[in-house]
């Protein structure tokens, strides 16, 4: 058993292991504690903020950043990456069906629909090479599903889709998930292509689905997702995930929900411990708008709906609101949009008229709270 000392970890595996719980300060590399962070959203009870919910947010037209908010933050895109890492295999995989190609990019539910549409994409004698972690369906109705599956996990489709591709390339199938394999370098290729011939990640890690993850700035990552939607026509990417929204996520997920709420002209993707990416076609951005939202504290999909929905409105896209707060309202930081969009996003309410004011008295509470008012009733 090893013991830990001053120094950190001793025996197999000290050499990398951290040094110490407080951390080390690494250059180029700031820590969540050296970032700026800024208040994205409060929950509010009765006009005083209970919770406040920290992030950054960055705005990018045709690869230039345009409004930046909450510190530009170096972190992991995570699943949300996954539209570009499919364009590696996008000309070979253009045979498959819509559902198909749909659930090649998506962070799915682990439904039987999600489930069939990802393993249709390979034969069964190759279901054995698809080496996501076993999982559990990530939304579950009536008799639940208790027995840890391959499949189930919301990067199934990934995975299949990066195994056909690499058939079809002649790449080995062996090793798919390591940095070293053909994939990888052709992935890089293709953000090479968005953020610069020179562009290189400060960070490559193993992703909760055994797949590399890179690290970018939140600012990159919007400039990644304004070419998305710049670049919306010239493969099948954009049109599978707003033809199938659910496949891409699944019922009551945000990234669904604002697929059918953009009617073609957005394009979202989640991303886990609090990444939202949005590629929106829009007017006022003709060579493509891109938007991030990072949650500082990690994945809270009712509070980036609130800042979506904020941030969607300002545009004219209607988003719902998710269930309603616990005698709360949700107030949005005007950061959230650039100055000229602020007009618009006081247009667009966190609350909806079923989401009554039930923190509130409906009488004056301060007759019964003052000096010598203790215990008395109305007069």
């Amino acid at each position: 058993m090893s013991a830990r000392g001053p120094t950190g970890w001793t025996g197999p595996g000290g050499r990398i292991f951290p040094r110490s719980p407080l951390g080390e300060q690494e250059a180029g590399i700031p820590t969540g504690r050296d970032v700026p962070w800024e208040p994205l959203v409060d929950y509010r009870r009765s006009g005083v903020s209970e919770t406040t919910i920290h992030g950054a947010v960055a705005w990018a037209h045709g690869g230039e950043v345009v409004h930046a908010f909450g510190g530009n933050v170096l972190c992991y895109g995570r699943s949300m990456m996954k539209p570009l890492m499919i364009k590696v295999f996008v000309d070979l995989l253009d045979d498959l069906s819509w559902e198909q190609r749909a659930i090649s990019v998506a962070s799915h539910n682990g439904t039987p629909e999600h489930v069939a549409a990802a393993q249709s994409i390979l034969m069964p004698d190759e279901w054995g090479l698809m080496q996501t972690p076993l999982d559990v369906p990530l939304v579950q109705f009536g008799r639940q599903v208790r027995r840890p599956r391959r499949w189930y996990h919301c990067c199934s489709g990934e995975h299949a889709a990066i195994l056909l591709g690499c058939r079809r390339k002649g790449w080995s199938r062996a090793g798919y998930m390591l940095p070293g394999h053909p994939f990888f370098a052709a992935w890089m290729d293709v953000m090479r292509r968005d953020l610069g011939a020179d562009w290189s990640p400060l960070r490559v890690a193993r992703d909760g689905c055994g797949l590399p993850t890179v690290s970018s700035t939140v600012s990159e990552l919007a400039v990644i997702f304004s070419k998305l939607a710049q670049r919306r026509d010239e493969d099948w990417i954009w049109e599978a995930m707003t033809r199938n929204p659910d496949l891409v996520g699944g019922f009551n997920r945000l990234d669904s929900t604002i697929l059918k709420a953009g009617e073609g002209r957005v394009l979202a993707k989640e991303g886990a411990d609090g990444l939202l990416g949005l590629a929106i076609e829009h007017p006022d951005y003709p060579e493509g708008l891109g938007v991030v939202i990072k949650i500082a504290h990690g994945w809270n999909a009712q509070a980036t709906w609130y800042i979506a929905r904020g941030i969607l409105g300002s545009l004219g896209f209607e988003l719902r609101n998710p269930y309603k707060l616990h005698r709360q309202k949700a107030f949005l930081v005007p950061g959230v949009v650039p100055a000229d969009r602020l007009a618009a996003l006081e247009q667009t309410p966190t609350w909806d008229a079923w989401d009554p004011d039930i923190e509130r008295y409906q009488y004056d509470w301060r007759a019964y709270a003052g000096p010598g008012g203790g215990g008395r009733g109305p007069s």
